[in-house]
């Protein structure tokens, strides 16, 4: 395993004079393909954001960003609920039943946003864990809360994501991962689209019962 984790980390590709290692390139690009299957709702959005998260965590621990690496880990625990949660509220017509989250629900985001962003900056901090302490939290706690919120079907998830990738791509830059703050870019775009098609379905399936 580790000598696999190893081959992966130490070979790749060059584009434009950028090393891209094949754990970062593989990585990102389920990353990517996540977005896709989450904006249709279906279920193999789940098995290809574990494959994600286990090669990212190599990628992230290699580059020394702990707060983006031990996220990995819990995004896989969030896709493990996900999974379920989707495959119980799975519609026949409608797909994955999603919604938009009351305002005591946004209030709960935004505090939760907050208060984990704080805590978890601090315990950074006093770990030496990342020379980039406030935005590697707020990535790793805005990433727990969208893969949460999505796996609720809330519609305020790719919203969360959006303020996730404002601060991914900087970051990933600073890092010398050219190649994932790329990707961050057309993580936003397609978050912006994913964001208009869920409101548009959650409208649908609100309609939906009052139909003849």
């Amino acid at each position: 395993m580790r000598a696999a984790a190893e081959w992966l980390l130490g070979n790749g590709i060059t584009v434009l004079g950028q090393q891209i290692s094949w754990a970062e390139l593989v990585g990102q690009l389920c990353a990517l393909a996540v977005v896709f299957l989450a904006q249709r709702r279906t279920l193999a959005t789940w098995p290809v954001q574990v494959t994600a998260t286990v090669l990212l965590f190599a990628v992230y621990a290699s580059a020394q960003l702990g707060g983006l690496a031990v996220r990995q880990i819990v995004i896989l625990l969030i896709s493990v609920y996900g999974w379920w949660a989707w495959s119980r509220r799975s519609d026949p017509v409608y797909g994955v039943a999603v919604r938009k989250g009351t305002a005591r629900e946004r209030l709960v985001l935004l505090g939760v946003l907050a208060a984990a962003t704080t805590g978890f900056a601090l315990l950074l901090t006093a770990l030496d864990a990342s020379w980039a302490p406030w935005p590697d939290a707020w990535i790793f706690v805005g990433t727990a809360v969208a893969f949460w919120a999505q796996g609720r079907g809330l519609v305020e998830f790719w919203l969360v994501w959006l303020a996730v990738d404002a601060v991914g791509v900087p970051l990933q830059l600073a890092s010398g991962l050219h190649f994932s703050a790329a990707i961050y870019v057309v993580f936003a775009a397609l978050v912006v689209h994913g964001w208009w098609s869920w409101n548009r379905t959650a409208k649908s399936q609100q309609l939906a019962p009052t139909r003849v």
